[in-house]
């Protein structure tokens, strides 16, 4: 089984289509048998689903999105669970444990505007391509 996480420093980040990176974790016979991270590739409609379904992933979990993005996941045959946080490992061995538990979206709609990728610039951004 492998599970995306929406990711920000170690913990489960509260705007899934913000969060800087998303972990993906492989787990067979309730072992960890592999963990990786990779960038958030950009906040367009469907793109983050499309992502996540093409690293294999069978859930998404976050702390929160909205409708929209969650019919977009269930359109590649990807589970959501919403409404976690803490820390990644802690939140890998509920999964394990069985335990992990989904709850209301941590995130309202727009809210996640400056947080993360939104924090991310571009040389292109600064002085919005006047040369100094």
């Amino acid at each position: 089984m492998k599970i995306a996480i929406s990711t920000d420093s170690g913990m489960v980040s509260a705007h899934f289509g913000r969060a800087p990176e998303f972990t993906f974790v492989t787990i067979e016979d309730n072992k960890v048998i592999k963990k990786e991270v990779f960038p958030n590739p950009g906040h367009t409609t469907g793109s983050i689903p499309q992502f996540v379904s093409q690293h294999g992933a069978i859930c998404m979990i976050a702390g929160g999105m909205g409708r929209r993005a969650e019919a977009f996941f269930n359109e590649y045959g990807v589970d959501v669970i919403i409404g976690v946080s803490g820390k990644i490992d802690e939140v890998i061995k509920k999964i394990i444990d069985g335990t992990l538990e989904g709850g209301e979206s941590l995130c309202a709609p727009g809210g996640g505007k400056g947080y993360g990728v939104d924090k991310i610039h571009t040389d292109a951004d600064e002085g919005h391509g006047h040369h100094h």
